[in-house]
């Protein structure tokens, strides 16, 4: 399993459009992607709404997941832009 943790870029944090955004990319691959705040439970990457209820600010640290080590790479790389500039 494949895990990598990044500080969120956006300056709203993974609220909508960022959110989004990083769902539409994770739902790319056939892998199951995970987001999680350190000391929350996963969420599927692939659903916006799942996303959003992680509540993840500017500046939090979240963790990527997969079996897939692109996946994580290419999702946690998203995570860390400004989504919403």
């Amino acid at each position: 399993m494949a895990k990598k943790t990044v500080v969120v870029g956006s300056s709203v944090g993974l609220h909508a459009r960022p959110a989004a955004t990083v769902a539409a990319a994770a739902g790319e691959y056939d892998d199951e992607i995970t987001i999680a705040l350190a000391d929350g439970d996963p969420v599927d990457a692939s659903s916006v709404l799942l996303i959003m209820t992680l509540g993840a600010e500017h500046g939090s640290e979240v963790t990527v997941e997969s079996d897939n080590a692109e996946a994580v790479d290419a999702i946690a790389a998203l995570i860390e832009k400004d989504l919403d500039a």
